[in-house]
């Protein structure tokens, strides 16, 4: 498309793309933006350098034109969208790309692959948060997926209120609190489960939690408080029935007099099986698969469509698809939430006038003026707009049974 454009003469043109969801994944009632913080760091690294050149030359992918307006490429132009932890609805415009064609067509592909996994991750750790209430969650999931997808669905999962990661490059690269436990692995290396508890014992201290389902589970529970003293930390609890394992073991830790002994359970846990624990004398979870594939929805389904482009007069002018299935809307869009008197969510206003209605908030913010970034903002900003965002809704929101959309979109021209 850019070579051809180039050729044409129509590359320069202003354009207006706009990234939003059709839809949301079966039954949600919400979506969740995460991803716009490393999109921005992407942004700001989107060159194409020598290797990648001539690569392009080499297997004659472009032609020479191509390769020199490629070999200069930086976006000029603005981003507009909604702030990490803000919920969306099916036609929210979660970015706004404004530039000549020619650049903003190129950033389709990194911008749809950061936020189609970012916003599908963070849907599904939103009703994982809710499912647990205040317990916390411990993102467990680096063995079932990709490894750099492994570092954004941490990050991801903190910013829906997750309390830590086990993966340290989280840590390292956005500063979300690490933990972890010991694996079975640990246990099996040594000659008794005695010995692999004092030997955690002795270099992690009384406060360690111990894996206590390798073999017999009450005999681990009774060895690890004999071992460590009322002050063992936690236990884990990795297999069976969780509810039925989770009271015998509280019921026993007390009996041992350890009853400040935590008990964290993990085992393919998604946001059904929190619930049905919920009962449970559970102090806090572990999720890793079902967190990492979107609990059944792996894309939010995302798509990157142009809305207005400028003509040959220099005007700028509204254009859409009228695929039969998947029409667009044209025109640049502008996104408000409308409270009700209490405070609560009513409906998702999507604007092209861009006048701000009357009991609404403004849903976009500044995120590139000119090619600069002016958007970034702590992760733990993030963390506290999600809270608000999904306190707002109405309570329908947070139910985990198949539904409609907690608030309807509402399209005003």
């Amino acid at each position: 498309m850019l070579q051809a454009a180039l050729r044409s003469g129509v590359a320069s043109r202003r354009a207006v793309f706009e990234v939003f969801a059709r839809h949301l994944p079966d039954g949600r009632r919400y979506g969740v933006v995460v991803g716009t913080g490393r999109l921005l760091e992407a942004l700001r690294d989107f060159r194409f350098g020598e290797e990648e050149l001539a690569f392009l030359r080499d297997n004659q992918v472009v032609d020479a034109r191509t390769l020199d307006f490629l070999s200069g490429y930086r976006f000029s132009g603005d981003l507009y969208g909604y702030r990490e932890g803000e919920c969306y609805f099916p036609g929210s415009p979660i970015v706004t790309v404004e530039g000549t064609f020619a650049e903003a067509v190129l950033l389709e592909t990194v911008i749809l692959s950061i936020l189609n996994h970012d916003c599908a991750i963070a849907g599904a750790a939103s009703r994982m948060v809710h499912a647990a209430g205040s317990r916390p969650l411990i993102e467990m999931g680096s063995r079932r997926t990709h490894e750099m997808a492994a570092v954004a669905a941490a990050r991801a999962a903190y910013v829906c209120g997750f309390a830590s990661t086990s993966n340290l490059m989280a840590g390292h690269a956005y500063g979300v609190p690490t933990a972890g436990t010991a694996a079975h692995a640990f246990t099996l290396l040594h000659d008794s489960e005695e010995e692999a508890f004092q030997a955690q014992i002795d270099s992690l201290g009384a406060g360690t939690t111990l894996l206590v389902d390798t073999y017999d589970v009450a005999e681990a529970v009774r060895t690890g408080v004999e071992l460590a003293g009322p002050d063992l930390g936690a236990v884990r609890l990795d297999s069976g029935d969780l509810a039925e394992v989770a009271h015998a073991v509280r019921k026993q830790l007390d009996a041992l007099g350890a009853h400040k002994t935590r008990i964290i359970v993990t085992s393919d846990l998604d946001e059904y099986t929190i619930a049905a624990l919920a009962a449970a004398p559970v102090d806090g979870y572990g999720v890793g698969t079902s967190l990492v594939t979107g609990s059944g929805a792996p894309t939010a389904a995302l798509v990157y469509k142009l809305v207005a482009r400028e003509d040959a007069e220099g005007v700028m002018r509204p254009v859409a698809k009228k695929s039969v299935g998947k029409p667009s809307r044209g025109g640049r869009k502008h996104a408000f939430r409308r409270l009700d008197a209490s405070g609560t969510a009513s409906a998702e206003l999507v604007t092209v006038s861009g006048d701000r209605p009357a009991d609404s908030r403004p849903l976009q913010a500044e995120l590139v003026r000119g090619g600069e970034i002016v958007g970034w903002e702590e992760l733990d900003a993030a963390r506290e707009r999600h809270r608000q965002a999904v306190a707002e809704l109405p309570s329908t929101a947070r139910q985990l049974a198949r539904g409609y959309e907690a608030i309807p979109t509402v399209f005003d021209r």
